[in-house]
């Protein structure tokens, strides 16, 4: 069974069943359920069209789940519009469908939620981490989005701001998490930017470019995360590089600044620099302190702690750490870090274990783990 196919039709069809009459709500379910018939039927039997094969099916399932009298009297115009077996329209709904589910009936964070469940296909609990709360909590809110949404059509498109912002988690769960989703981030990015002239969308793609680029330097051949500083430099996407930096420059020139430009800017610095030892910390911390007056983000502070342990010292970033949260996701990790280039081997191993622990995927947990051995090895010897 081939999920990534799964995975790229289900907004074409979602988008189909809302064109033909279905509220978003039903009809994401409806598609959810052709998805588990598709996943018992298609290893025996399949089909020539899997897109029309889907829509055929959610559709009936849209219709049999229509129970109240109304839906009845009107289920007898939509059983005349059933679409036929046979090819379904090569239309790309994915980033109408991304505007849709901002709907101004819901507020950015349970919009956002929505678009990357029923749309970008993430679980809740891929979902989760990127707002600091439990799986629990977003699952909840995810049903409120649908409760709400329920019944209403959605005509009514939401805000840039948000789209931008399940494009940017998209990516990030692409590049970094459990589903292959960051090229399709890049790609309707692509498309927006077309659409739209604006600023943050442009700083937005050049990001996407920036971090893609580096991508096949990020695992080593047995699977492994390469710290950015030990990444072979040779094998970035000078490509990619170049074209994000233009765009960067392009969208910095009309001196609008947003989140996604100030971290397109940090990206940029980290992608100009020949070798890690080279890379510009001074200015970097001068980008974080941008971004952090922008978002008042925890993750950005964080993130921030490093880049000081760098241009000033692994003390003064600890200063800054602590001034943290220490519940926050990598805090952990980055105290190790801090720990480790301050020449406390003992404290960072100990950390290091304790950050393998708690980290949100087996590679980073991995990664983790050797370092704190390594750290425990030289201690022994």
């Amino acid at each position: 069974m081939d999920e990534a196919l799964l995975r790229s039709l289900t907004p074409s069809v979602l988008g189909i069943l809302v064109r033909r009459g279905a509220d978003f709500a039903a009809a994401e379910d409806s598609v959810q359920d052709a998805l588990v018939e598709a996943v018992r039927v298609w290893p025996a039997d399949p089909p020539r069209d899997p897109k029309g094969w889907l829509v055929t099916v959610a559709w009936r399932r849209f219709l049999d789940a229509t129970r109240s009298e109304a839906a009845r009297r009107r289920r007898e115009d939509l059983v005349d519009e059933e679409p036929e077996p046979g090819p379904a329209p090569a239309v790309d709904d994915t980033l109408q469908l991304y505007f849709l589910c901002a709907h101004p009936s819901l507020t950015p964070s349970s919009a956002v939620a929505l678009t990357l469940r029923a749309v970008g296909g993430l679980t809740t609990r891929q979902i989760a981490p990127s707002y600091l709360v439990p799986e629990a909590t977003m699952a909840q809110r995810i049903s409120r989005a649908k409760r709400t949404v329920s019944g209403v059509r959605l005509d009514r498109p939401g805000d840039v701001a948000t789209v931008l912002r399940v494009l940017y988690l998209v990516f990030n769960e692409g590049y970094s998490g459990d589903v292959d989703l960051a090229a399709e981030a890049v790609r309707l990015t692509r498309q927006l930017a077309a659409a739209i002239d604006h600023p943050e969308v442009a700083g937005l793609l050049a990001l996407m470019l920036l971090h893609h680029a580096r991508r096949a330097a990020r695992t080593a051949p047995d699977g492994s995360l390469v710290p950015l500083a030990e990444q072979d430099r040779g094998r970035w996407d000078t490509g990619a590089i170049a074209e994000g930096v233009e765009i960067l420059q392009a969208a910095l020139a009309r001196d609008r600044l947003g989140e996604f430009q100030a971290q397109a800017a940090i990206a940029a610095l980290h992608a100009d620099a020949p070798t890690a030892e080279e890379t510009d910390w001074v200015q970097i911390v001068e980008w974080y302190d941008e971004l952090a007056r922008l978002t008042d983000s925890p993750v950005v502070r964080l993130n921030r702690a490093v880049a000081v342990g760098e241009a000033d010292g692994p003390r003064a970033g600890l200063a800054a750490l602590a001034a943290l949260n220490d519940s926050l996701p990598r805090h952990t990790a980055v105290a190790a870090y801090l720990h480790e280039r301050d020449g406390d081997l003992v404290t960072a191993a100990r950390l290091y274990a304790e950050a393998a622990r708690k980290a949100p995927n087996l590679a980073e947990r991995d990664h983790l783990t050797r370092q704190a051995a390594r750290l425990n090895a030289l201690g022994r010897g």
